[in-house]
């Protein structure tokens, strides 16, 4: 059976990302770098781990995530969307 990919759209602001979950570790890629080198700020990252946290998925699922448009800020609240 093939591992179940789940891909979705969130937009806030000016951004937009497209974000698709896959099984895995809890690594998630920001336009092909890791999550710290895109975000400098704890606060985004925290905005990014916490609903993972919430249905119990933080290190259970990989998150590919495309993003453009706006600022870092609201890059950060399109991929929690």
């Amino acid at each position: 059976m093939a591992a179940q990919v789940q891909i979705t759209v969130g937009r806030r602001k000016e951004s937009v990302a497209r974000v698709r979950l896959v099984p895995g570790t809890g690594n998630v890629t920001i336009n092909g770098r890791t999550m710290d080198e895109y975000f400098g700020r704890e606060t985004s990252k925290m905005i990014l781990i916490e609903p993972l946290k919430l249905v119990d998925q933080l290190g259970k699922v990989d998150v590919l995530v495309t993003a453009n448009g706006g600022g870092l800020s609201g890059q950060a609240g399109a991929i929690r969307h």
